[in-house]
């Protein structure tokens, strides 16, 4: 609760105490459940949009844990109570095998029937574009508006990275309607978006 609400910050690895809580948790039916009642009030709120018709409303989505998810790899490493390797996180990446979380890809094919166009922004890294388009597709989301990745090499937060790309779409006469993602720095840093949503995920933390 106190990550959730962003009380607990910063930290590498999920407690030894709570790491058998967070495995019963996103291996149970309570992540799935939870990550639900966000997907709903999203969908009301999308629901409620008068679309101008100009094709300039998006939708911004994250990758990892919010349009993808990565709970195969995840539950070989603890559940986040293991120490993150990057080298085997990128292989499973690699691999274009992560699943599509079904709640948020029931908001994106609602989002596309109102009209409102969809954008992926991730901290995941421009050399990964290809394997992370075909994942999405593979996955059954399509007709993005566009696919924003980190430049490898980047030497900056993920949140500044994010605010500044939403920024530049602000910028080139998009409107920003609706903003998804499991970590606070996807949804924080203005312009966020009319409304910001955030999914559960207590297995890591991204500044």
């Amino acid at each position: 609760m106190a990550v959730e609400a962003h009380n607990i910050v910063g930290w590498k690895t999920v407690p030894a105490d709570c790491a058998e809580y967070v495995a019963d948790y996103m291996s149970g039916e309570r992540y799935e459940r939870d990550s639900g009642v966000v997907v709903d009030q999203a969908i009301a709120y999308a629901e409620s949009i008068k679309v101008s018709g100009k094709g300039k409303e998006i939708w911004i989505f994250d990758v990892d844990e919010t349009a993808l998810s990565t709970l195969p790899y995840q539950a070989k490493h603890g559940y986040g109570a293991q120490p993150y390797d990057q080298t085997s996180y990128l292989q499973y990446v690699a691999g274009e095998s992560s699943p599509a979380l079904q709640g948020t890809l029931r908001l994106y094919r609602r989002l596309l029937q109102l009209g409102i166009k969809p954008v992926f922004l991730t901290d995941r890294t421009d050399d990964q574009s290809a394997v992370t388009a075909h994942n999405l597709l593979q996955q059954g989301y399509c007709s993005w508006e566009k696919l924003l990745l980190q430049p490898a090499g980047l030497q900056t937060s993920t949140q500044a990275f994010k605010t500044g790309q939403r920024q530049k779409l602000v910028a080139a006469g998009y409107a920003i309607v609706g903003n998804i993602g499991d970590q606070w720095s996807d949804i924080l840093g203005s312009p966020e978006g009319c409304r910001t949503f955030k999914l559960p995920n207590p297995m890591y933390y991204v500044a």
